[in-house]
């Protein structure tokens, strides 16, 4: 079967993965799934991705968006969302892999923002559930914040993980911090989203319709300080009570 999203524009960030990239294009090609444009917003790649770049092009048919210098997460996403021209973006890093049920859900979650003008963003893929859920409908549930809960993960209403979004998205949330690491422009989309009342669903089976697949020879490119990753129980205790003061104390700013 042929899923034809008419309305849709598949973004995909890049920077030095252009194999991940070809993978995830042909990934898919084999399910079947058209979309009205692909942009790919690429972070000043080095010249051999660059050229690859333009190689797999010929086969696979996208737009590039290219930068003359590398400036990082948060413009390679605003030039990247600048340039979409459809209602709605599907939003994928170049390091994930749909699953073959992704299209049929996919076309749930399309059908969803449709109907229900006041989602702005359909989460596919997690590293663990959102905390605060309320079921929906179609495997899919709404996420709910409130300023009493004390999950500190309640901040991740956003996620840069694939989802689907209005294209207009910025005219609400505002735009991606740019000049700062992707983690810290990530964090601050997180409160961005929360202060302008952003709403969204959450697909309950989170891990099916994605898998995220780093190789050797194209590792993650987002480095994070030793601390925020250690399994020493004393530096995940100290990480939590710390993560618990500060997400609350920037959410105590935030317009639930």
């Amino acid at each position: 079967m042929t899923y034809i999203f008419s309305e849709v524009t598949l973004l995909i960030t890049h920077y030095n993965r252009s194999s991940s990239l070809e993978r995830l294009l042909k990934s898919f090609q084999t399910l079947n799934c058209i979309f009205k444009d692909v942009v790919i917003s690429d972070d000043c790649s080095s010249a051999d991705h660059q050229k690859y770049l333009k190689k797999i092009q010929k086969e696979l048919p996208f737009r590039l968006i290219t930068t003359p210098m590398n400036k990082g997460l948060g413009n390679n996403l605003n030039k990247g969302q600048d340039a979409v021209l459809t209602p709605f973006t599907l939003y994928v890093q170049e390091d994930f892999v749909p699953t073959e049920i992704f299209p049929i859900h996919f076309k749930d979650a399309l059908d969803i923002m449709k109907e229900r003008s006041d989602f702005d963003i359909i989460r596919f893929y997690a590293y663990s559930p959102y905390p605060y859920l309320k079921d929906f409908g179609k495997g899919y549930s709404e996420m709910i914040i409130k300023p009493w809960y004390t999950n500190s993960n309640k901040i991740y209403y956003y996620s840069d993980h694939p989802h689907l979004r209005r294209s207009d998205f910025f005219k609400k949330v505002g735009r991606y911090t740019e000049g700062i690491k992707g983690d810290r422009t990530e964090y601050r989309m997180c409160i961005s989203f929360i202060q302008n009342k952003g709403k969204g669903l959450f697909y309950n089976e989170f891990k099916t319709l994605f898998t995220q697949e780093n190789s050797e020879a194209e590792p993650s490119s987002m480095s994070r300080k030793s601390w925020t990753t250690s399994k020493n129980p004393l530096i995940f205790a100290i990480r939590y009570a710390y993560r618990q003061v500060r997400y609350n104390f920037d959410l105590l700013f935030a317009k639930y």
